[in-house]
């Protein structure tokens, strides 16, 4: 299993953001980590990606418990949070250049070239990034997050604020690196849930509220779609 949390527990102050949650996940596949704003989703994300410490429970990625090895997870794990952070007045292949000298890769330029091609960049990677769409901005995103080979992929809501086309581009862009990599991705597109995932995981109120393989969806919900479901679940 890529990514396995046990009885995983954040509070902020006196707001507890996670209650107890308990979750494994496939290997190489695209999760859906569903619920409505202020359920938990970003918070579980941060935490896997080892940005937020843990406070109680434990959390694995590939058998790698993130606190008792936490650089060992991280070089495993790519992150894109949903407000995707870039240097926007650095050149496309720089910023890539410079995400490859933070993770001290070697053979960089060979890296960076397959990157480039991978995501779609080739046109623009001598563009200042502040030049560029917010689609062509995600697809760096998802360029730094993989210019070390991860693993394990983390995307808050990749698709947010793009236009349909966009999004059409970024799902076939997640749709390839899921074949050798785990995706857990969240989002508020039910459209894009059932486009592209193979597992959903729905969260609400800090507390999972299921967990199923989209294959099976019509065992768990007859005749319902999946916004249906999520109604179903978190209202």
């Amino acid at each position: 299993m890529s990514i396995r949390v046990e009885n995983l527990t954040q509070q902020y102050g006196k707001q507890k953001a996670l209650d107890a949650i308990s979750f494994h996940t496939q290997d190489n596949g695209i999760i859906g980590f569903l619920g409505p704003n202020g359920a938990g989703k970003s918070t579980t994300m941060k935490t896997l990606a080892g940005i937020n410490p843990i406070q109680t429970g434990n959390c694995w990625i590939n058998s790698i418990n993130i606190q008792e090895n936490p650089l060992e997870a991280k070089k495993i794990i790519g992150y894109l949070p949903e407000n995707n952070p870039l240097y926007v007045d650095m050149y496309v292949q720089e910023m890539l250049e410079f995400h490859n000298a933070l993770n001290k890769l070697r053979n960089n330029k060979i890296r960076i070239d397959d990157v480039i091609q991978r995501t779609g960049l080739s046109k623009e990677k001598h563009k200042k990034i502040k030049q560029l769409s917010k689609g062509y901005r995600q697809r760096i995103g998802l360029a730094c997050a993989i210019i070390h080979d991860p693993k394990v992929l983390i995307l808050d809501e990749p698709t947010t604020g793009l236009d349909p086309n966009q999004i059409i581009e970024i799902r076939q862009l997640i749709r390839e690196l899921a074949i050798d990599k785990t995706v857990i991705l969240s989002t508020h597109l039910m459209q894009e849930v059932e486009a592209i995932c193979d597992e959903i995981i729905v969260i609400h109120q800090g507390v999972i509220k299921d967990q199923f393989l989209l294959k099976e969806k019509e065992q768990h919900y007859q005749n319902l779609t999946m916004e249906e479901i999520f109604v179903k679940l978190t209202k």
